[in-house]
């Protein structure tokens, strides 16, 4: 199914993408007012609460909300100020992968040069991103609001738009359909090893052959239908060693595709 050589129009994403690589903890923050010291120092230990958050509970979500607050290198009460549960701080981080992801989607569907080139970015920017460990991570360990609901639909609306302009341009190959995307981000997330550089350097490789079998006009049929929509969200639904975030064990709202 993989071919082992990549055209060279193919490969001018990758080098784009990965020289101009964005921290995946932060996305840029918009330039806005000087703030007073409080307020400044309120914002930067919110940004290291969050960054410690995602990085303590990437690799481990049963972690205590302590050892958030113990590698931010802040307070218990400072982090408890701002969110109030395990639960909350969760959602927030959720929150941010969505938007981050619906950022680059607009932003790809904004570039009107060639489709698959920006499709094809696009997917190298999210997997920079680092927004599918959390699916991986944290899908059914929270209850997800009404608010991360509608993010959801709004980037699975904004992937659809993105995915049929691609296909109708002829340059993804008729038998995969837009839902199989979140497992393909998904498998690349799932490489992980110590050095943080080179788990970068590995994930660039394996999407090149992701996207260079997904440009493939023709081979071996792809076995058994695509994920569906339902099958994908369901995932976010409380487990049962969720339920101890808040006790109520309610089934997410990602799950209702309307």
């Amino acid at each position: 199914m993989f071919r082992s050589v990549i055209v060279p129009e193919q490969t001018i994403p990758f080098k784009i993408c990965y020289a101009g690589f964005v921290d995946n903890k932060t996305a840029p923050e918009t330039v806005s007012a000087p703030l007073s010291g409080r307020q400044a120092e309120a914002r930067r230990n919110d940004r290291l609460i969050l960054e410690a958050a995602r990085e303590v509970f990437v690799e481990d979500p049963e972690a205590p909300i302590s050892g958030v607050a113990e590698r931010a290198g802040v307070g218990i009460g400072a982090l408890y100020r701002r969110y109030a549960s395990k639960e909350e701080l969760l959602r927030r981080l959720c929150s941010e992968g969505l938007r981050r992801y619906i950022a680059e989607a607009e932003a790809a569907l904004a570039d009107e040069g060639d489709p698959w080139t920006a499709f094809a970015s696009f997917m190298c920017r999210i997997v920079d991103a680092d927004t599918h460990s959390l699916t991986l991570r944290l899908a059914g360990t929270f209850t997800p609001t009404e608010e991360l609901y509608q993010d959801s639909r709004k980037a699975q609306e904004l992937n659809l738009r993105l995915f049929e302009r691609t296909k109708t341009a002829g340059a993804i190959r008729h038998d995969v359909e837009v839902d199989d995307l979140s497992l393909l981000f998904e498998q690349v997330a799932a490489v992980r090893i110590g050095d943080e550089e080179r788990t970068r350097q590995l994930r660039h490789r394996y999407l090149a052959l992701l996207l260079d079998a997904l440009r493939v006009p023709s081979g071996s049929p792809l076995p058994g239908p695509p994920p569906s929509w339902e099958e994908i969200s369901r995932r976010w639904e409380n487990q049962p060693s969720a339920r101890s975030h808040d006790g109520r064990g309610k089934s997410s709202p990602l799950s209702r595709r309307q």
